[in-house]
Order: structure tokens, then sequence, then C-alpha cells
């Protein structure tokens, strides 16, 4: 793995992220290239990393081992088209952290018969706090799905799926769901406002007891519906609130919009693979 050569062909923040992570892990940065149109942006990866960059996808594909796809969703079949040559000669793995462009259309654009492991990274990940799922194709080796997840695992928590299918499911729960969890902070602070707290006491009143539930609930081996009865006293405030949200029909209200999130994914998915 030291001497493993990783590709990225895109710049931006995603890639940039897994880099800074893959560094601070304490890769050489030698060992990892970067390609994008943008010569400023190669030139600002190059000044805070000191990595391999170029304008020349093509050049990536042939230098390394792993290419990781890290292009708009719009182009990737433009960018795998132009270096499907290499990728049948050279045979890297390729990761592709671009949501909605299915395993079989990245294939069929790189010439077939290769190595894909399919990502669904979430925004947390440009924080290293992440959480990512990761799909394999038949092709992807034992070795080459060790190297997928510590390569994913510098942005945080990885998990594998079986059924490629189930990438619209982890769209709607972690790939959207930070902005679930925007929303809901969101609310609670203009609720902390309206009942007399200060912008700045509600912001970090709320920030921090999301931060804190998140990280008892990650710690904790117990089920989040175990957490919230302990916390919850009879006839106390929490129970007026809690019993507030089911009386609105909370938990309906969130899987209809998982639900929602899924399908939309599924149409995207079938759109950009056309």
């Amino acid at each position: 793995m030291d001497t493993l050569k990783i590709g990225f062909i895109g710049g931006g923040n995603m890639a940039r992220s897994i880099i800074g992570g893959l560094i601070a892990d304490g890769r050489n940065p030698n060992t990892i290239w970067v390609s994008d149109a943008s010569q400023d942006q190669l030139d600002h990866l190059k000044q805070i990393f000191n990595i391999n960059v170029t304008t020349n996808n093509d050049a990536v594909a042939k230098a390394t081992d792993v290419v990781v796809m890290a292009v708009k969703p719009q182009i990737m079949k433009i960018v795998a088209e132009e270096i499907s040559c290499t990728v049948q000669d050279e045979q890297p793995l390729i990761m592709s952290i671009a949501a909605g462009i299915m395993e079989n259309s990245l294939n069929k654009w790189l010439g077939g018969n290769v190595a894909i492991v399919r990502t669904m990274p979430n925004t947390p990940s440009l924080v290293q706090t992440g959480a990512t799922a990761l799909y394999a194709n038949t092709l992807v080796s034992n070795e080459q799905q060790n190297i997928a997840e510590t390569i994913m695992r510098a942005v945080g928590l990885t998990l594998w799926i079986e059924e490629e299918k189930q990438m619209d499911a982890v769209t709607a729960v972690s790939g959207s769901g930070p902005a679930y969890f925007f929303l809901f902070m969101e609310a609670m602070e203009e609720a902390a406002i309206k009942l007399g707290l200060s912008d700045k006491a509600a912001q970090l009143l709320t920030l921090q007891t999301a931060f804190g539930a998140a990280k008892m609930a990650l710690e904790s081996q117990e089920s989040c519906a175990t957490l919230r009865q302990r916390v919850t006293s009879p006839g106390g405030t929490t129970e007026q609130a809690l019993n507030t949200f089911e009386e609105g029909k909370l938990r309906i209200l969130v899987e209809d919009a998982l639900k929602a999130a899924a399908n939309r994914s599924a149409e995207l998915a079938q759109q950009m693979g056309e």
C-alpha cells in the first residue's frame, strides 16, 4: 500500500478532502497524482500537498495503480471514454465517487471488463467525518477491496454493500442526510430564538447538542431508541416535546422523505446511464 500510486481525475472539494486525509495518514505525496482542467486548481493542490499534477487525464491513468474518478456525473462519460484505451492496457482499479453513475455504465464507457468500486461519500467527508458506502463489481479482488476501503477511510467511516441497487437507499440516508440534519438544526435555532435566546446562544446550543447526541450514539452499544428512552423522564419536558413530534407524524414524514430521495436517485441513475 505504501508504494501504491493513486490518481484522481478531478481536483474538486471531495478529491482534495481525500488527498488531505491520505497525506494526514502518512501517505507519500509523490505517490499521488491529480488531473484537472483548471491550472489554477492544480497549482493550489500542488502548493498545499506537493503532489503530482497535470491537465492530462490519460497521464494519470497511465501513471497510477488506482484511478479515482472525481469528476461531475454530467461529464463522466466523456472523461471515461477519453481514458478507456489506457485503462484497457494498464488495468488499474477504478473508483468512482460520482453520484448516480451505475457500475455497468462506467464499465461500458471504459471499454468493459474493468475492476470498479463505486462509492457514495457524503459532504462531512470534507472535514474527515464522512460516511461512505462502497460497492465492488465481480472483477475487484480482495486486495483491491482493501485498497479502496483504506482510501475512503481517510475521510471517515466506510461500509460495504452487496447489491448496487442499495446505493439509492444509501443516497437517501447518508448522501442526502446531512441536509436533513441541517434543516432540523436550522428549525431548532429559529425556535430557540423565538423562545428568547440570542442568535449566538441558539446556534451554539443547537450545534453542540447535535454533536453530543451523535457522539453518544456512535460510542454507545445501545440503540437510538434506548438512548432516547433513557433521557425521557415520564411527565417531563423531553416527553412533552417528543409527544408533539409523534402527534405531528414525524416518523411518517421522515420515511416519506427518504423514499422520495431514493426514488429520485434511481431516476437520476437511469438518466445518467443513457
